[in-house]
């Protein structure tokens, strides 16, 4: 029984990893109250007022979607290093982040400071996940969408699904002053984000997930951070002597799940990211289908149902901070689906989804 939950646990860690944004647990773009009793709560009570994309192309860009679009350019464009933390339930872990950009390329060291030793070493979207408990590197291409980004489209295409709006009253962050931005949902489907951006570069400080009550769901936030400053090349090689370490590169191939026979309704304004077949460790293969709305996403995990195996999710909902899961089996498959969504969002979509059998296939 102990070893079944342990099974379970290792796998829903693993989908969670392979989640675009979620990837190292520190990578999701979450949330706490940077103001006391804040507006985006009284909003929740508000009836939603709906856009359709056409007419939120026609509006002019406003200066909120401006300046989100400044958050994303500095944080890929800014040197900067520090110490944040991610915050889910009572769980807290730290992690040191040192950033540099040449002109032409973006290079990153994270090192996680709490529970087992790990690092990240990125340039551009290539990812080594160091293992020093394995003695291993995985290499695998991730999208820079991660803290202190956070946007998967231009900022402007988000009013169509949130209202976007800034405090007047500054806000401070690891010492350093930042203006909020409040990031509030249109309608049922997605959660709304509390950001707090720092005045004299731009770079996002501190970053909330709220349910549409105002409840803080997750948040990360440096504690610590130097930006703007020269930063030796050699800050970024790891701190661990890797030589003779294997280096695994994650295998994941383009697929077109229509044509392999799934129907997927995706939410008001999700729109399909990426459609990859991945592969376990134990080399598994499983497709993953990732839908967006520019800020959230849903990753759908699609793998041959095996009734002897005991570490699926069991059928119907789980949560973990603001990522909640379903499984589901549909013919003879087995769905996990996960999302920076409400669970009735995600409920919808996994009871949704079909499978046609393509012609020819037994």
């Amino acid at each position: 029984m102990g070893s079944g939950h342990a099974r379970q646990g290792r796998r829903i860690a693993w989908f969670k990893r392979a989640m675009p944004i979620a990837s190292h647990g520190l990578l999701l773009l979450v949330c706490t109250g940077l103001c006391v009793g804040g507006p985006a709560q009284a909003q929740s009570q508000a009836a939603p007022i709906l856009l359709s994309a056409a007419e939120a192309a026609r509006l002019p860009s406003s200066p909120e979607a401006a300046l989100l679009r400044q958050i994303q350019q500095a944080a890929r464009h800014l040197n900067y290093e520090g110490v944040f933390t991610f915050q889910q339930g009572e769980a807290v872990e730290s992690s040191r982040m040192i950033h540099v950009f040449d002109g032409q390329d973006e290079k990153e060291r994270i090192e996680v400071l709490d529970g087992p030793p790990r690092e990240y070493l990125r340039r551009n979207d290539e990812v080594q996940s160091l293992l020093p408990e394995q003695k291993i590197i995985l290499r695998e291409q991730q999208r820079g969408d991660r803290f202190p980004g956070l946007l998967l489209s231009d900022p402007s295409a988000l009013e169509a699904h949130y209202q976007l709006r800034t405090s007047p009253e500054p806000y401070r962050v690891a010492g350093r002053s930042c203006r909020v931005i409040e990031i509030v949902p249109r309608d049922s489907h997605r959660y709304g984000y509390r950001l707090c951006a720092d005045l004299e570069s731009n770079l996002l400080l501190k970053a909330q997930t709220l349910t549409g009550e105002g409840a803080v769901l997750e948040q990360v936030a440096f504690t610590q951070v130097v930006i703007g400053q020269a930063i030796n090349e050699q800050a970024l090689r790891s701190s661990w002597s890797t030589a003779g370490w294997p280096t695994q590169d994650v295998q994941q191939q383009v697929i077109d799940l229509a044509a392999l026979g799934w129907r997927v309704p995706a939410p008001p304004g999700y729109l399909p990211t990426s459609q990859l077949a991945r592969v376990f460790a134990d080399q598994r293969m499983v497709n993953q289908l990732v839908l967006s709305d520019g800020l959230a996403t849903i990753s759908i995990f699609i793998e041959p149902y095996r009734a002897e195996r005991s570490e699926y999710l069991s059928q119907g909902a789980a949560r973990s901070g603001s990522v909640n899961i379903f499984g589901i089996r549909i013919a003879n498959f087995w769905l996990t689906v996960l999302g920076e969504v409400p669970a009735t969002t995600l409920e919808l979509l996994a009871q949704s989804i079909q499978y046609v059998p393509p012609a020819g296939s037994r």
